[in-house]
């Protein structure tokens, strides 16, 4: 199956660049995998939506500030780095632009004095290894200066609404390490939550930290080749005794983000039997993979040609996906980390 198979068209205007003023005013796309059809509702229906024997796992990851800005020491040239992955004590992989003025050897200066970095390495495709050095921590000084790190097809700098800080991080984001939100959850408010618990719907939580991996883009024809890389999961005794009795007694397991569903299908795999661990989820999800963890899915809408599109058409099926993505776009969705979403039934 190639890369271009999953491609759909989207106008540009379609793409949020900022959230609603109200995170549950977006609207839903109810997708019915049995029935093939769908139907427009609002995310506020959410409970209406549901039965009381199912259960909503959410990520409660939270996102750092990973963007950082800064000078090429010397010449003054502006950097902007993404922080990927801590390899050692203030050691960083990341993704820097532009690449090619960053060799190794080079050094970065920060608005924030105290701050230093050293090019000790490079890779492929604009990554580079990043010794910071400072006084206080580098955790400290990120929540100073860093920035929320917005995917770039939002075309504006997070600096131009302060309220990204917020809004770009679930109201029950709890342990950081994400480098980007698990962006069906934005949608929840505590209006929705409590209403959820009115009719006896349950939620648990589990953790998984978004890294490159799952918005690295596929970089090959045949998605076969394809792999995303492994991100740190964990999953709590209590949580995967409620997953496992809700399967058992017949209730639905709804996965609330793409993350979820790939944590949950890891810890799932040989069984469907979800066993309390932390690890890394190296799961690679394509079309004619069997789902053993998740019974339906909350979902954004996802880039063309993305490996979270693909897993979502492995979930759904490729053509009636795509079909679903066609009527979101006729009427008018809202696309990507700010926009509407889709329940998959």
């Amino acid at each position: 199956m190639q890369i271009s198979d999953f491609h759909y068209d989207l106008p540009d205007e379609l793409i949020a660049q900022y959230p609603l003023a109200e995170r549950d005013a977006s609207r839903m796309l109810i997708v019915d995998r049995a029935a093939q059809s769908w139907r427009d509702t609002r995310f506020a229906d959410l409970a209406e939506n549901l039965t009381d024997r199912d259960v909503l796992v959410l990520n409660n990851t939270r996102v750092f500030p990973a963007r950082l800005r800064g000078r090429r020491a010397g010449s003054g040239g502006a950097i902007e780095l993404l922080l990927l992955r801590e390899v050692e004590g203030d050691t960083w992989e990341a993704l820097t632009r532009p690449a090619r003025r960053l060799q190794v050897g080079a050094e970065i200066a920060f608005e924030d004095a105290d701050l230093h970095a050293k090019i000790v390495g490079e890779s492929d495709h604009g990554i580079r290894l990043i010794k910071f050095s400072s006084a206080e921590s580098l955790e400290t000084i990120l929540d100073r200066i860093g920035e929320p790190p917005l995917p770039p097809y939002i075309k504006r700098s997070a600096r131009d609404a302060p309220e990204d800080k917020a809004r770009y991080q679930t109201i029950y984001a709890n342990h950081r390490g994400s480098i980007a939100a698990p962006t069906a959850g934005l949608h929840f408010t505590r209006k929705v939550l409590q209403s959820l618990d009115e009719r006896g719907i349950r939620t648990t939580q589990l953790t998984l930290h978004v890294g490159y991996g799952t918005f690295e883009p596929v970089r090959v024809q045949n998605i076969l080749e394809h792999r995303v890389a492994a991100e740190w999961f964990s999953i709590s005794e209590d949580a995967a005794a409620i997953l496992n009795r809700t399967r058992s007694e017949g209730g639905r397991v709804v996965a609330v983000g793409t993350t979820t569903a790939r944590a949950l299908e890891s810890a799932g795999m040989g069984s469907g039997q979800i066993r309390p661990q932390s690890g890394l989820a190296g799961l690679t999800i394509f079309p004619g993979y069997k789902f053993q963890a998740v019974d339906a899915l909350l979902t954004n809408f996802h880039l063309p040609q993305s490996s979270l599109l693909i897993l979502v058409c492995a979930f759904a099926g490729r053509e009636f996906m795509l079909r679903s993505y066609g009527h979101a776009v006729e009427q008018r969705y809202r696309f990507y980390s700010y926009g509407d979403c889709m329940l998959i039934l």
